[in-house]
């Protein structure tokens, strides 16, 4: 169990520090209904994680008896997946950002809506998606037990939510102190997002394809 949960941490980092949900959390603890939305948000964000990763436990566990290899050339091909994806970002970090539409209307957005959003962007979003499922089937060809492989998906879920679950928890307890802090933070993601996205993705590519290697040799 502890070599799963080994492999299970960058990619756990990979999902906490994706910039689009923090900014999206953070726009929703700045808005109208930020208690309800916030909490809806965060709820979706996380039990999205929950469901893709173990989605692919199970798919990674029907591997059988080439659980081993099939395991390698999946970690192999999302690695290089992930390289792909990060060089693109990395050459089109320059310029203005564009806002997505969703983030410009959070302010008026309501729990159901904020919930459903959390849910996409942590369980259909690509570049997340990609993590929880190297991480599901990391789990699922580790031949551990039921109850191992419930907490593995524990473990990953919770560390993988924390950057938007955490904010939103000390919101409902010192909303006033942490308007400002908040408010900066999102400033500088918004600047920064493309180039700490497109570093993330890059490294935790070049890790995915030295695991796949390493597991075919």
């Amino acid at each position: 169990m502890g070599s799963a949960l080994g492999e299970l941490l960058p990619l756990a980092l990979g999902v906490a520090i994706s910039p689009i949900p923090i900014i999206g959390a953070i726009l929703m603890l700045l808005g109208k209904h930020a208690r309800t939305t916030s909490i809806a948000f965060a709820v979706g964000w996380l039990l999205g994680i929950v469901i893709a990763t173990t989605i692919f436990v199970f798919l990674g566990g029907s591997l059988g008896d080439s659980a081993s290899s099939g395991n390698a050339w999946i970690k192999l091909g999302l690695g290089i997946l992930l390289l792909v994806v990060g060089l693109r970002q990395w050459r089109g970090r320059q310029g203005e950002p564009a806002t997505p539409k969703w983030m410009r209307a959070i302010d008026e957005m309501r729990p159901p809506t904020a919930l459903g959003l959390g849910f996409a962007l942590s369980a259909i979003n690509p570049k997340n998606l990609i993590m929880c499922v190297a991480a599901g089937v990391s789990i699922g060809t580790a031949s551990l037990s039921a109850g191992s492989d419930v907490a593995l998906v524990a473990i990953f879920s919770v560390l993988a939510a924390t950057t938007v679950v955490i904010p939103v928890l000390a919101y409902q307890i010192a909303a006033d102190r942490l308007r400002d802090p908040l408010d900066r933070l999102k400033v500088w993601l918004q600047a920064n997002n493309a180039t700490v996205m497109a570093v993330l993705i890059l490294v935790i590519g070049v890790v995915l394809i030295g695991k796949g290697i390493s597991g075919l040799g």
